[in-house]
């Protein structure tokens, strides 16, 4: 059986001993982890990776922590904690009113970030699914109209995205030609439920996907299409 991959977590700490010692604990864990000391190399991650979680240091050289939770959550409602030093409660309240989910004031223990982390995804991932479908290692951010596969973006068309997406919504359901039109197109294209079999081709092409031994979207003979749920991934609710 193909192990599901592993949960994605961006670091973004300035003391070197620090950030390894959290991305080697985490990796222990199971996590995949990738880690930066400035906040302009973290916006750039954020775009490149698409973390499931962000743990953030409060003070960085340059951009601070805090600006940097401000323009993560412009963009995004990526599980994010804090790591500071500031242990006043005004602190404490400023970056959750910035958008932070949790805090955590130095020095802490590993197993305490552990079990924070564990907490927030927990609080968040009903209001994560709605925004993001996640199968194996494709990723469909609803709200900000963008898929991903392996990290790296798919550049989609505004009909091919709202194909994959509905397939992707309900994996394993099968959904006729005649459905995927009314979904994606709307009624005025009645009539045309053979041109999805052209969209659903593009977006095995950009998907890498092969509809002789396909990984996401499976043809059901003389029916229509679904898409395939992620091997190992079945019932795992932070993954999906």
């Amino acid at each position: 059986m193909q192990r599901a991959p592993s949960r994605r977590v961006l670091v973004v700490e300035d003391e070197p001993k620090m950030l390894a010692m959290i991305a080697q604990f985490l990796e222990g864990e199971g996590w995949e982890v990738y880690g930066c000391g400035t906040g302009e190399e973290a916006l750039k991650l954020m775009t490149e990776v698409a973390p499931d979680v962000v743990i953030l240091d409060w003070m960085l050289p340059g951009m601070s922590g805090l600006d940097v939770c401000r323009r993560i959550r412009a963009e995004s409602k990526v599980p994010l904690i804090m790591l500071t030093a500031k242990a006043d409660e005004v602190d404490k309240l400023l970056g959750l009113e910035l958008g932070a989910d949790d805090y955590i004031t130095k020095p802490f223990s590993l197993r305490e970030l552990s079990a924070r982390i564990r907490a927030v995804l927990r609080r968040s991932s009903s209001a994560w699914r709605e925004d993001r479908i996640k199968i194996g290692d494709l990723v469909i951010d609803l709200e900000r109209h963008e898929v991903r596969k392996a990290g790296a973006k798919v550049q989609l068309t505004p009909t091919e995205f709202k194909i994959l997406s509905i397939l992707a919504a309900s994996a394993g359901r099968v959904y006729s030609r005649l459905q995927l039109v009314d979904a994606a197109l709307g009624e005025v294209y009645q009539g045309y439920e053979r041109s999805i079999d052209t969209h659903i081709s593009n977006l095995r092409k950009k998907l890498g996907d092969d509809s002789a031994q396909p990984k996401y979207i499976d043809t059901v003979y003389g029916v229509g299409y679904k898409m395939l749920p992620a091997r190992g991934d079945a019932d795992d609710s932070l993954e999906r």
